[in-house]
């Protein structure tokens, strides 16, 4: 009986682990007219082990800038499922705090602008199950991407294993007009070899659908859509990049950004083939192939805020008032010979002063 008590099946999928909306247990999320939601987030698949399951127990609620081994046993769960918390060093810092926000998003279901970025002791528990994350799309290449638009998270898979599941921030689907300056070999300025600064309006789309990433570059880039990190792109001018702000709702251009600690590594993951599935809610990614973004347009009311001027140089001479010299000691009936000096006043033209008599008074 106690061996048989040491096997654990955990219900983990679902409305267990705050999946909601759901139509019952295991049966799809539906909606309000009764049909069924297109999933947009992967699997939670139950680990079966015929080993305890020892777990700790947290006696605080994890917030920023506490730290302890407690902090630094959250980290190694999140890292070991596939999220990015930064080095486990015990630390709870703004790494942690959006891989948390991820797994909030990802796994229990919170609304993509409500996680909160703590770690509860009735959360760390959950945490601790046997579980793992596994794509929506099995069969693609080696390595390939989720973008996952609700719930504002984006992950890698390395053969079906997720290696990088992290925080995200796309398109938030307003109109703009702004200018832009766009590097040598970006879209739009494609044989440049300077950047190109002009007035443009767009949308701030991110479409649904399946594409392959088609090029990558390492470090700052500016683009039409604005400035990235590392980018990797698969629908023309649109990428996965890091970026500074990465806020709790979309706010890109159209763009997936994630945070910049992420960029490098990132950007190291995948090669160019490698697939992207982003999934909107909506429709299944097949539904729509490879969907185009909103093209940009140029902004007709643009005008530059630059233009080529000559430059004159003025030299301006300052002119001081003169100073009344007291006469120096006499120590005989003839004047003291007083030496000649130059002096340079603030034109820059030297000037020869006569010899000074003791009772004179002469300009500087």
């Amino acid at each position: 009986m106690a061996a048989a008590g040491l096997l654990v099946v955990v219900v983990v999928a679902g409305v267990a682990l705050g999946g909601g909306d759901g139509g019952g247990p295991g049966l799809p999320p539906v909606d309000e007219a009764g049909g069924a939601i297109v999933e947009s987030v992967p699997a939670i698949e139950t680990v079966e082990t015929s080993t305890p399951v020892v777990k700790t127990q947290l006696d605080r609620t994890l917030t920023r800038g506490v730290s302890g081994g407690d902090v630094a046993e959250v980290q190694q769960r999140l890292t070991d499922l596939g999220f990015w918390p930064g080095p486990v060093d015990g630390v709870y810092g703004d790494e942690t705090i959006k891989s948390v926000w991820a797994y909030e998003k990802l796994v229990l279901g919170t609304p993509s602008d409500a996680p909160t970025g703590q770690v509860t002791p009735e959360m760390w528990d959950a945490m601790q199950d046997p579980f793992v994350i596994t794509p929506r799309r099995t069969t693609s290449t080696p390595t390939h991407v989720e973008v996952y638009l609700p719930e504002q998270v984006v992950a890698i898979f390395e053969a079906n294993v997720p290696v990088m599941i992290s925080h995200a921030s796309s398109g938030s689907n307003e109109e703009w007009c702004e200018e832009v300056t766009i590097s040598p070999g970006e879209y739009g300025n494609e044989t440049g070899t300077e950047p190109l600064k002009r007035g443009e309006c767009g949308k701030s789309f991110t479409p649904g659908g399946v594409f392959s990433v088609d090029r990558k570059v390492d470090g700052i880039r500016q683009s039409a859509l604005g400035g990235m990190y590392d980018p990797v792109y698969f629908n023309y001018g649109i990428a996965i990049h890091g970026a500074f702000n990465v806020p709790l709702y979309p706010a890109s251009h159209g763009c997936i950004r994630i945070p910049l600690a992420l960029s490098p590594a990132m950007n190291d993951m995948l090669d160019i083939g490698d697939q992207v599935f982003v999934f909107d809610g909506v429709e299944e990614p097949e539904v729509y192939g490879e969907q185009p973004p909103y093209f940009n347009r140029l902004d007709p009311t643009y005008t530059t805020t630059t233009s080529s001027t000559t430059t004159t140089t003025t030299t301006t001479t300052t002119l001081v008032p003169p100073t009344t010299v007291a006469p120096p000691a006499v120590t005989s009936t003839a004047p003291e010979p007083v030496a000649t000096t130059t002096l340079t006043p603030t034109n820059g033209l030297p000037t020869t002063a006569a010899p000074v008599a003791p009772t004179t008074t002469v300009p500087p």
